[in-house]
């Protein structure tokens, strides 16, 4: 398995609440909720692609 990147992001305050609420409920922690919620949006945005871009991005598996 590749090596997972670090990364600093930076958050309001109320993000933060509100992130850290919903990776309570679903039992993750708040890196894990982060990264759950990215490769959704990932996967969200691929299906929504043309055929023709999908081609493309078939080696870029998460």
């Amino acid at each position: 398995m590749a090596e997972k990147k670090t990364v600093l992001l930076r958050l309001n305050p109320k993000t933060w609440e509100e992130l850290s609420r919903w990776a309570e409920e679903e039992f993750r922690s708040i890196n894990g909720q982060i990264e759950f919620i990215l490769h959704e949006s990932i996967q969200k945005r691929r299906k929504s692609k043309p055929a023709s871009l999908e081609d493309d991005n078939k080696n870029d598996k998460i």
